[in-house]
């Protein structure tokens, strides 16, 4: 098996958490980057007590010096980074009218400059190894937009975007890029918060859900897992949908 290092952002816990330990789980060592190095450590500890590999890193990904010195610690300790999970964001309610400058500047700084740093500080070390592989966690409602969520719709739409660039920008040098939209997620702080501001009740939203059930971060991580696999090599500047058919194409 080809030793490979993956980074994980927004890894603490839910979906990055989860797409940690289904990376680890195929002998990936990884780097379990979020914004408090402290709160890495459970996923850590999980990863390690199953045999794998794996580092806690501290940082807010808007921050290049930030990111960059996240990077360098992943690469010392365990070496080039061919594996990248743009994980991290932030999810804003702020009706259109409402919406500041400094509101939209930070859900983007987050949502989509982060993406865009976490990604110019490893490409090199893909380009160099002629093989990577690129999986940014977009959202669904960026493919139907969502009530007094312009900004957070917005900012994941140019996640979309920017993954079918990539894609063709890094393609000849061994690199895919690819997207994975959520659906509804138990357990995550995004999902827990959208439950809660438009009290929709379970069996409601479940109507909306072909499959008639939430979806789990592992549903995300296996997808993830197989768009980082060897064996995916020829899809590249897709959008995955993990939504139990609550959007088709």
């Amino acid at each position: 098996m080809t030793y490979r290092v993956a980074i994980v952002t927004g890894a603490a816990a839910g979906i990055g958490a989860a797409c940690s330990k289904r990376l680890a789980q195929d002998g990936i060592a990884v780097g379990v980057l979020d914004l408090d190095e402290e709160r890495c450590a459970e996923t850590v500890q999980a990863i390690r007590d199953a045999g794998g590999t794996s580092i806690a890193l501290g940082a807010d990904i808007s921050s290049r010096e930030q990111a960059a010195a996240a990077v360098a610690k992943c690469r010392d300790a365990l070496g080039p980074i061919s594996i990248l999970v743009n994980n991290a964001g932030v999810t804003d309610f702020t009706p259109f009218e409402e919406l500041t400058d400094e509101r939209w500047d930070f859900v983007y700084a987050i949502n989509v400059r982060g993406p865009m740093v976490m990604t110019q500080l490893v490409i090199k070390d893909m380009k160099d190894a002629g093989w990577g592989r690129i999986v940014n966690v977009s959202s669904s409602s960026a493919q139907t937009g969502a009530l007094n969520m312009i900004c957070y719709s917005s900012s994941k739409g140019a996640v979309v975007t920017m993954t079918r660039s990539m894609a063709q920008e890094f393609g000849p040098y061994g690199i895919t890029v690819n997207n994975i939209p959520p659906g509804s997620v138990m357990g995550t702080i995004m999902s827990e918060a959208n439950r809660e501001r438009f009290q929709i009740p379970t069996e409601v939203l479940l109507q909306t859900i072909p499959v008639r059930r939430m979806g789990e971060p592992a549903d995300i991580a296996n997808a993830c897992a197989w768009l980082c696999h060897e064996a995916s090599g020829y899809v590249t500047g897709q959008t995955i949908g993990v939504n139990g058919g609550r959007v088709v194409s």
